[in-house]
């Protein structure tokens, strides 16, 4: 059993280094990020530099693969659609927690004026949060609260 969390906030969760693909990038420049990265999402930025999605490597399999669509001119602005689900640097834990739950998201970006500083991902939790923690956000998360 783990001991509960000392983590206060998201920048206490978040590992740093995260990268922004440009929107105006394409799907295949983005999935060779994700393999160099050896991660498998990123968030996509605005020629503005803020937030303006995300893009899974199952995006790029569903929406661009299995479509039979061009990566190399398919943008990644066309895969990240809706409005981006982020944490602000010091949004608590519990709020984090909450958040990643309620838009049913395994990853989220944390934003500090407006700028992407980090990620927080399954494995952040895992290091962070206590056993029990992490099964009620596992369960909440991919068996929909049950």
């Amino acid at each position: 059993m783990t001991a509960p969390t000392t983590a206060r906030n998201a920048r206490d969760l978040m590992h740093e280094g995260a990268e922004c693909i440009d929107s105006t990038e394409s799907v295949a420049t983005a999935a060779a990020k994700m393999r160099s990265m050896d991660v498998g999402c990123l968030p996509v930025c605005g020629q503005d530099g803020k937030l303006a999605g995300m893009i899974t490597d199952r995006d790029i399999v569903v929406e661009c693969v299995a479509r039979g669509r061009d990566l190399t001119t398919c943008a990644t602005a066309e895969l990240a659609a809706g409005r981006p689900v982020y944490v602000e640097a010091d949004t608590s834990v519990e709020d984090v927690l909450r958040t990643m739950e309620q838009h049913q998201v395994r990853r989220v970006p944390v934003i500090e004026d407006h700028r992407l500083v980090g990620m927080i991902s399954e494995a952040d939790l895992t290091k962070a949060l206590s056993d029990e923690q992490m099964a009620a956000f596992c369960r909440s998360v991919y068996a929909g609260g049950r």
